[in-house]
């Protein structure tokens, strides 16, 4: 029985699973993304996302720390000075993983795994503030386009004018 059991062995040793996920995990932290198995993906996450953490609060001892589980200089130092920065606001959830379908070879479920912070397709509206939409009834969304349509006029038209002027002014 498996009660209360909720690491995923992945069908290795519990050295062999150690270095696996370190090399799985200092290989995201250099590229931002990879793709792998969805079972290792899976089992990445609750890896990578506590050294994230870690990595927030910049001194030597978690450095160290961070260091004893990943093993690569060059992945420590990208950590603290590169990921850190950019995902300091965030209170969590460092990784998406995103499935890809299956392997030609084996059948294997892929899906890749990024960190979210890096993704430029996703966090284009990252920060921007959708303008507050109020509701109408009825024929007032009409009414409403109607008045925007005059505003946008009104900013437009004063624009147009002023730039014969300054020709003018110029000439």
């Amino acid at each position: 029985m498996r009660h209360g059991d909720k690491i995923n062995n992945l069908s290795r040793t519990a050295s062999h699973r150690k270095v696996l996920l370190s090399g799985l995990a200092c290989q995201l932290i250099e590229h931002k993304k990879i793709v792998t198995t969805l079972a290792k993906a899976k089992a990445l996450r609750p890896f990578v996302e506590p050294l994230i953490t870690k990595s927030k609060e910049n001194t030597t001892h978690q450095r160290r720390m961070v260091f004893s589980y990943l093993g690569k200089k060059e992945a420590v130092m990208e950590l603290f000075d590169n990921v850190s920065p950019k995902v300091g606001g965030r209170a969590g959830g460092y990784t998406r993983i995103i499935k890809l379908g299956k392997r030609v070879g084996d059948n294997a479920e892929l899906a890749l795994i990024e960190l979210v912070d890096f993704n430029d397709i996703y966090g284009k509206g990252v920060g921007e503030t959708a303008a507050k939409k109020t509701r109408t009834r009825r024929g007032g969304s009409k009414k409403a386009a109607a008045a925007e349509e005059k505003a946008e006029e009104v900013k437009s038209e004063p624009a147009a004018e002023e730039a014969p002027k300054e020709d003018a002014a110029e000439a």
